[in-house]
């Protein structure tokens, strides 16, 4: 596996998964998830494990899609443990992710849900 750049504060994580989808590099998006990491992804299943992840990715990613960064929300930090978020563009759900702090200090995804929508009520 190259050698890629290690997401030193929780919130690098989506910049970086930004710039590895745009570049078609699924590789490198599973790079950014623990090895038994789970996501929450195609809507109503669950993608298990970063070997999963980097499949899933890989067909998704051939079709090109272009993602745009978006404003995180505040990012709450306990101890090794972090809750990123970011709000989609069209104002429904969230999007949110649970990073844990690796030995190195580098930071790595363990739960990802990347569209959450709200139930109506």
């Amino acid at each position: 596996m190259p050698e890629y750049e290690k997401a030193m504060r929780p919130e690098d994580i989506t910049r970086l998964f930004v710039e590895r989808s745009n570049a078609g590099d699924a590789a490198g998006v599973a790079a950014l998830y623990e090895e038994d990491a789970v996501l929450a992804y195609p809507p109503g299943e669950r993608t298990v494990g970063r070997e999963a992840i980097r499949a899933l990715w890989a067909k998704v990613l051939a079709n090109r899609p272009r993602f745009e960064p978006e404003p995180p929300l505040p990012t709450l930090v306990s101890g090794d443990i972090a809750l990123t978020a970011t709000p989609p563009k069209d104002g429904t759900g969230a999007r949110a992710q649970v990073a844990r702090r690796q030995p190195d200090g580098s930071w790595l995804r363990l739960l990802d849900q990347p569209e959450f929508v709200a139930p109506a009520r």
